[in-house]
């Protein structure tokens, strides 16, 4: 019985660690991302002709992207919210990895953040596609990065039910989990994204 118990305590650890491991890379990947755009978006003020280095081609220029009204929602750039934002999101995963225990209201308003935060990724990701029609490819790694990140919190919620679903619905959803269910949508999602920028812009992404 105590090697069952414990068996499937270092099941959960390694679960854990896979989890807020991947959410710390990705949030990592976003504050670096957040921080290139940050350094990129002053050298645009300062000169609004400058060459990038993410500017690419008609449809890859950054430069572009930042000199629209959407580069800047609160009346600053919005790639200093993601300075403070992925910062958070890294110390979460840091202190996951750590074993911390959090409190379920932290994990819910976290759940909360993450979700706001990542529709609010794909709302500039659909206004650059579909209106400004010009892509950041910093803002394109953000927009990954915050899939990965809601994906990765919602998982562990979901595992330690956070949420206190009935014990009936709980048992469905942890099955769900066991079976990968949850990578199959993330994947597929991600995949459907993809292809709606190649029908976009076709060839011209590569020109």
């Amino acid at each position: 019985m105590f090697k069952f118990f414990t068996k499937r305590r270092d099941n959960e650890n390694r679960r854990n660690y896979w989890i807020f491991g991947t959410m710390l890379v990705f949030g990592l990947i976003a504050l670096s991302a957040a921080f290139v755009l940050s350094v990129e978006k002053i050298n645009v003020l300062q000169n609004p002709q400058a060459q990038l280095a993410c500017s690419f081609n008609l449809v890859l220029d950054c430069s572009k992207v930042m000199q629209t009204w959407q580069s800047q929602i609160f009346g600053f750039p919005n790639m200093f919210i993601g300075l403070m934002a992925f910062a958070v999101i890294v110390t979460i995963a840091v202190l996951g990895l750590a074993g911390t225990k959090f409190p379920k209201w932290f994990l819910i308003g976290a759940n909360s953040g993450f979700l706001l935060g990542t529709l609010f990724a794909y709302w500039l990701f659909f206004q650059s596609v579909y209106v400004i029609q010009i892509l950041c490819p910093w803002c394109l790694i953000v927009t990954l990065s915050t899939t990965f990140i809601l994906a990765t919190m919602t998982h562990y919620n979901l595992r330690q039910n956070t949420f206190n679903f009935t014990k009936k619905t709980n048992a469905k959803v942890q099955m769900f989990l066991n079976k990968d269910y949850h990578k199959l949508i993330v994947a597929s999602w991600l995949v459907l994204m993809s292809v709606l920028v190649v029908l976009k812009f076709g060839t011209a992404l590569f020109a």
